[in-house]
């Protein structure tokens, strides 16, 4: 193209001189009218009303300057000579040398330019890439002279380059006296003609199809044999040196919006570099880049909010698996300080966005861009604190041997000729398989995994919408699911939900198809029907039949009946079901599980009578729980909920399972004295069975003989633990593990929760906060907040001790927990039951409603409520 030397392709590509240049000369005006209004053109006398160095010229704003430039191409307004800083820059990285033969001409101009300019040292004119040293250096000269524009003029050339910030701030290799005399000598040979022609040979060889790195990363300035030689995770830039770079230039306001004007300059070209030119497998420098811009201490401020850092977070989302991996390792290695901040600077984006924005169903925050890049940005800090943590890789479950049997029947998605998704389970994260690291490995993260949940994002997150995205895993649709950090654990209990209805909802249907052709009995439920004083008898011998022959059946939805009586499940009647269960399992006569009086936990019991099938059921049991979304009152310690996610337990689990023994094998790792003749004890321990009588264990062959030393006692608490958690419990745990996963091994359960928030799932939150569970009520039947019986009654609730409330939440909704989220996630409902009456209240379980009479007096209130919920038991129809 003769009009902007563009290597353009297009045949009506318009001759020099047309009215209607190509796009390529259009966007290169526009952007040399865009930095003479934002930088201007370097001459302090300049008069050209339109640029930004001509003293009466009035500075705007980068939205302002970038609609000025259009207006002033449209009426071909005057251009000052070329702006020294932008000569030969691409507006893309690497995107000369995709065209070898323009590359080399256009290098070629370069040079001849700069022949032609005189020097001019003082203005830094022909600096494109920076040093902590020439920082310094230019710092100082702007510091004698008080004018500190060099310094922004050199900042917006070099930090608004890709070229040119890849290769700045190098570390530099540490060489023997050898190389170094070899260097000075080959240092003097080197004249600028030989540099830019060692830039712009590296355009030909790409050509040619040879592999080459950065073309300013190898030539000009930084040679090969200045550049240190790192490992495939270490990058090349200098970190520390950017870190004393950025603190010595931020105090300054002026430098700083050099800072940010490059940054939205440069983010877009980052952006289409790593979208369409696939920069980052040419040259793994290209890094650098985010590395040294995410060191900007100021990036969470206001002035960024708004559209540096949103096209910043999109060009770092478009990054490679590889390169997201890289990151990670990397800030791995940052401090706790340090990892908190860039964590706080993408909430800062998200939680600006959310609340600046007005999110509904028809407007979801899924769409907004900033939001979903921040929420991908944040997911490499996220990996990165799990990998800078205390990690424990190595103590996984072993897999069932037996994998779990699938129905004989065909699923709804088989007969409509489609595979089921994730059959195996739910998908992994892409980084996570990368990195080889998981949630569950991480005993202690640099900065608390709550800090990382934007709640904001929460409030407005359209859960119905996001499950849709996530199960169907479109391109064009992200959803938050796939980032579970960030969501609390209310959010995600929605989310699971929604997977366990849709779940129910399949079997139900294909049970129906297979009514219709077939000719089977419709069975559209997992029907229990129990007798209230056998209920451990007759649900597990059900439950073990469904078992076998078709475990598919226990994902419909669950419905219990109680023999002889008349309640109709709609939810309420499978609480009640849960809670006989978990009070008969757990009761300590039965010995499946032991109860420790100090910690008020359950463990399983190695010397139980019963047979692995009772463990299965028990299993199957918390799993329908979780897919039924009922809490139960269950007390097991933090270990369980880990090893149900496939880690075994090591010593620091002992301190919640075994606080005795914990504390015992602490003090023995402690010990500063000689623990073989102090102690004296050996390799074998003593275990009571049942019935008290003593057994002896070696945890290694000939424990016996083999004392425990100062040298080993590492290892002998190990293997305490190995086998107080993992090996007298190995097949009750097996057993009960299996039947969990009998219900829940397509679910996303371990992909959304962590062992905390799945206890959380289970046994509901022990916090009971009655006032937020007052200011959620709602009231029917002529009832509002300010009747007087509402006010007798709230008042004689808060005034029950913790055990009544615990009874009248039992009666109230069928469980003395509260659910995810706490009480001010119950929606209680308070209905007026008829005038003054002897009757006593009455509960729908099912739906949280209470039906209250209208009683003359608070004295009555008080003492029919009192009787109800201590002698409820049982359900009848009104």
């Amino acid at each position: 193209c003769l009009e902007c030397n563009c290597c353009c392709s297009d045949v009506a590509c318009p001759p020099k001189g047309s009215a209607n240049p190509c796009r390529a000369a259009a966007k290169h005006l526009i952007e040399r009218y865009y930095h003479q209004l934002t930088e201007g053109c370097g001459n302090e006398a300049c008069t050209n009303e339109f640029c930004a160095s001509c003293p009466g010229f009035r500075r705007m704003d980068n939205n302002a300057a970038a609609v000025k430039a259009l207006e002033l191409y449209k009426i071909n307004a005057k251009l000052c000579d070329p702006h020294p800083s932008k000569k030969g820059t691409s507006s893309a990285y690497l995107e000369n040398s995709a065209k070898g033969v323009h590359h080399n001409s256009a290098c070629s101009d370069r040079t001849m330019n700069r022949r032609e300019l005189p020097p001019a040292r003082d203005d830094f004119k022909d600096l494109n890439y920076l040093t902590e040293e020439k920082v310094y250096e230019i710092l100082e000269v702007c510091g004698e002279t008080g004018d500190f524009s060099p310094l922004i003029r050199v900042i917006g050339r070099v930090f608004s380059s890709a070229e040119g910030l890849v290769q700045s701030f190098r570390k530099a290799k540490q060489h023997t006296k050898e190389e170094l005399k070899s260097l000075q000598a080959k240092d003097e040979d080197k004249d600028e003609d030989e540099k830019e022609n060692a830039a712009c040979s590296v355009g030909a060889m790409e050509e040619d199809g040879e592999a080459s790195s950065s073309r300013l990363g190898e030539g000009a300035s930084q040679g090969d044999n200045n550049v240190q030689k790192l490992g495939p995770d270490e990058v090349t830039v200098d970190i520390e040196a950017v870190r004393r770079v950025y603190s010595k230039l931020l105090a300054n306001e002026k430098i700083e919006a050099a800072f940010l004007n490059a940054l939205v300059y440069l983010s877009p070209n980052m952006e289409c570099d790593l979208t369409y030119h696939n920069v980052y497998s040419r040259d793994p420098n290209y890094l650098n880049l985010f590395v040294i811009v995410m060191e900007n201490s100021n990036l969470h401020s206001p002035e960024y909010l708004e559209i540096a850092l949103p096209l910043f977070c999109k060009a770092m989302s478009k990054l490679p698996l590889a390169a997201l991996a890289k990151l990670v390792r990397l800030w791995s290695q940052y401090s706790a300080e340090q990892i908190r901040r860039m964590m706080e600077t993408f909430q800062q984006l998200i939680t600006y966005k959310v609340i600046s924005n007005e999110f509904n169903s028809r407007n979801l925050v899924n769409d907004d861009d900033a939001v979903v890049a921040a929420t991908k940005c944040l997911k490499i800090v996220y990996y990165a604190n799990i990998l800078g943590g205390e990690l424990d890789t190595d103590n996984n479950e072993e897999e069932d041997e037996e994998p779990i049997p699938e129905s004989s029947e065909l699923t709804l998605q088989e007969l409509l000729g489609e595979e089921r998704r994730n059959k195996k389970g739910p998908r992994v994260d892409p980084l996570e398989t990368e990195l080889g690291v998981k949630t569950i490995d991480c005993r202690r993260p640099l900065i608390p995994f709550e800090e990382f949940v934007n709640e904001p994002l929460n409030d407005v997150l359209e859960m119905d919408k996001d499950y849709t995205f996530f199960k169907v895993e479109t391109e064009n649709k992200f959803s938050f699911m796939t980032c579970p950090f960030v969501l609390n654990a209310v959010t995600k209990n929605l989310g699971l939900y929604y997977d366990n209805r849709i779940r129910m909802y399949s079997e139900r249907r294909i049970t129906v198809l297979y009514s219709l052709v077939q000719g089977q009995q419709l069975n559209p439920y997992l029907r229990l029907k129990v007798r209230r004083d056998h209920v451990i008898d007759d649900a597990l011998v059900r439950l073990e039949m469904i078992a076998m022959e078709n475990p598919a059946d226990l994902k419909k939805q669950l419905y219990v009946e109680f023999e002889g009586e008349q309640g109709v499940d709609e939810g309420g009647v499978s609480k009640e079901f849960f809670q006989l269960v978990v009070e008969e399992i757990f009761n300590p006569d039965i010995g499946m599980f032991t109860y420790d009086e100090a910690t008020k936990l359950f463990w399983f019991n190695p010397s139980s009578f019963e047979n692995e099938g009772q463990f299965t059921l028990i299993g199957i049991v918390l799993g329908l729980a979780i897919y039924n979304n009922c809490i139960l009152d269950v007390h097991f310690p933090m270990v369980v909920y880990r090893k149900l996610l496939g880690k075994k337990g090591t010593f620091r689990d002992l301190a919640d399972s075994h606080p005795v023994l914990h504390q015992s094998l602490k003090e023995l790792l402690e010990y500063e004295g000689n623990v073989e003749e102090d102690m004296m004890i050996t390799f074998q321990i003593s275990q009571t069975d049942l019935f008290g009588n003593p057994l002896m264990y070696n945890l290694r062959e000939n424990g016996d003989k083999i004392p425990v030393t100062n040298e080993n006692r590492k290892e002998f608490v190990a293997l305490y633990a190995e086998y107080m958690l993992n090996k007298t419990v190995e097949k009750q745990f097996k057993a009960f593990r299996r039947g969990f996963h009998m219900v829940t091994n397509e679910s996303p359960l371990k992909y959304l929760f962590r062992p905390e928030e799945i206890e959380l799932l289970i046994c509901g939150s022990r916090n009971l906060d009655f006032q937020a569970l007052e200011e959620t009520t709602e009231y029917d039947g002529g009832y509002n907040r300010d009747s007087r019986i509402i006010r007798d009654f709230w008042e004689t609730v808060h005034s029950f001790g913790e055990e009544q409330k615990r009874l009248f939440l039992q009666f109230t909704t069928g469980t003395d927990r509260a659910p995810v989220g706490g009480l001010g996630k119950l929606k209680m409902i308070i209905a007026k039951n008829g005038p003054d009456t002897d009757r006593l209240p009455t509960s729908h379980t099912c739906f949280n409603v209470l039906l209250l009479p209208e009683y003359s007096s608070k004295e009555k209130l008080r003492e029919r409520l009192l009787k109800a919920i201590t002698y409820a038991k049982g359900f009848g129809m009104l």
